[in-house]
């Protein structure tokens, strides 16, 4: 749980990038990343010596490997200088001015241009998925969930500018094939559109928390899994 809660959204932010593969192996390197920040991701993004710096480049979890962690660890340290929450990174007032139900679109465009501006490896840019680009976004559509929705055994809820009602679905392999099966989904590219028009689906039995349905959609894919590999 410390991974997730920490750091001024840092720490999840991190867990959520890091979320794809064995989840044994994502636990390991977010377990492992965060003891290489001393397990206090704010305070060693805002308060480290360059050379600190150098206990990353060992770093490697998949394709994503320290020299990504260091760009984003100096890209977070700049927006620390300003707000002591990620959440003012994403949910701009811009942001927060724009209609409903596409507030998150707008988050993440928001994002993606004052990333664009910080001078980083283009390298990164692959780890941080962009809807113009066509992406669902999965993994920082769950990391809002996390950060957003509130009263739920496995989110956190302590970001309150958005509401949960604006939230997207995460749109992985598991909850794709589920969502189609149940004809939730009729399109069968993981993509923006998709994530979009499962959302909208899901809208119609809980327009309050859209994204209630996602955690059971991902285990019953989980759960058919195992049961095919068996």
């Amino acid at each position: 749980m410390k991974i997730i809660v920490i750091g001024g959204g840092a720490a999840g932010f991190f867990a959520a990038i890091m979320a794809w593969g064995q989840r044994k192996t994502i636990i390991r390197s977010a377990q492992k990343l965060m003891l290489l920040m001393d397990d206090a991701p704010f305070d060693f993004i805002t308060q480290h010596e360059p050379s600190d710096l150098k206990r990353f480049q060992s770093f490697v979890h998949r394709t994503l490997n320290g020299d990504d962690v260091i760009s984003m660890i100096s890209f977070f340290r700049q927006h620390y200088q300003t707000s002591p929450s990620l959440e003012d990174l994403f949910f701009t007032p811009a942001v927060l001015e724009a209609p409903k139900g596409s507030q998150v679109y707008e988050a993440l465009l928001a994002f993606q241009s004052t990333w664009s501006a910080f001078p980083h490896l283009h390298r990164t840019d692959k780890h941080l998925a962009s809807p113009l680009k066509g992406s669902a976004c999965k993994r920082l559509n769950m990391y809002f969930r996390w950060m957003v929705r509130q009263k739920s055994p496995v989110d956190f809820g302590i970001w309150s500018k958005v509401s949960m009602s604006e939230l997207l679905c995460p749109l992985d392999v598991h909850v794709q094939r589920i969502a189609i099966e149940m004809g939730l989904l009729h399109r069968d590219k993981s993509d923006w559109q998709s994530c979009m028009e499962l959302t909208d689906r899901l809208r119609e039995f809980r327009p309050h928390d859209p994204v209630f349905y996602d955690y059971a959609l991902f285990g019953i894919g989980v759960a058919k899994m195992k049961e095919i590999i068996r």
